[in-house]
């Protein structure tokens, strides 16, 4: 599962291979969370409401670089990480 980025105790990642819809995976402490990247919404999971805006914010900003990640994943080639949130 490699990571794409880090920041404020908060990881996310993407898995090769794995099922549409277009997603990442989001860990903060003991939560764990599916977001879709074309919404930026819960997939399956739950983040505390600050988490989950912070990641919001986060995936806004990185859409692009998501999808692009997520063709890359399909194609089981290495991941390109992606600039934190400041």
């Amino acid at each position: 599962m490699p990571e794409l980025c880090r920041f404020f105790g908060i990881i996310i990642t993407m898995f090769y291979d794995d099922h549409a819809p277009p997603h990442f995976h989001v860990r903060y402490g003991e939560h764990k969370a599916i977001m879709a990247i074309d919404s930026l919404t819960v997939l399956e999971g739950h983040l505390p409401p600050r988490a989950l805006g912070l990641v919001a914010e986060w995936g806004s900003l990185h859409q692009d670089e998501l999808k692009d990640d997520w063709k890359l994943a399909e194609q089981r080639a290495p991941l390109k990480k992606i600039k934190p949130l400041e």
